[in-house]
């Protein structure tokens, strides 16, 4: 599927950045100031540990406790035709290519709910991500595939953005 055959409705903005750099923090004022409260969060992490279970919380603890959560680590389509609110976060692209990936789900198919996903947006969505492909090439076949799929979804998040940002260290850079 190509940037030309996707028929977006809703206004895009992707947020990318490496792990720690603000992304989500920043994501959430960019949300605040869109909608204030009216926003839904759509995440995608799987708390498969404690550690990661402590993350989870940490972030839902950040966020407004008046905003929706939607927590979908696989059919996020769905889940996104499900909000009412003008404004809609997911939070995050890189964790759920990874859950679809570990799923077991071909290139193909992930590729596609990628586009399905920047078709069935009605609202405005803010999309955070992790920019992966800036290291030393990975020493294994899953991670770079992982690397690939997820840089080739970040390439489309960002092509098809209204607005798109890079934070650096909290600093956002905005590129376009």
């Amino acid at each position: 599927m190509t940037d030309s055959n996707l028929t977006k409705a809703g206004k895009l903005i992707y947020i990318t950045g490496g792990a720690r750099s603000g992304k989500s923090s920043f994501a959430e004022r960019q949300a605040l100031r869109l909608s204030g409260h009216a926003v839904t969060y759509l995440a995608t992490a799987q708390a498969f540990d404690g550690e990661m279970r402590a993350r989870i919380e940490r972030h839902q603890s950040d966020r407004p406790a008046e905003w929706i959560t939607l927590e979908e680590p696989l059919d996020v389509v769905a889940a996104l035709q499900t909000a009412h609110t003008p404004t809609v976060l997911l939070d995050c692209l890189s964790l759920w290519v990874s859950n679809l990936m570990l799923a077991e789900r071909e290139d193909g198919e992930v590729l596609a709910r990628v586009d399905d996903l920047l078709r069935h947006n009605s609202a405005t969505l803010i999309v955070v991500s992790n920019e992966v492909g800036l290291g030393i090439v990975p020493d294994n076949a899953l991670a770079r595939r992982y690397r690939d799929l997820l840089g080739w979804a970040n390439q489309h998040f960002a092509a098809a953005a209204d607005e798109a940002h890079l934070l650096v260290s909290g600093l956002p850079l905005r590129l376009k």
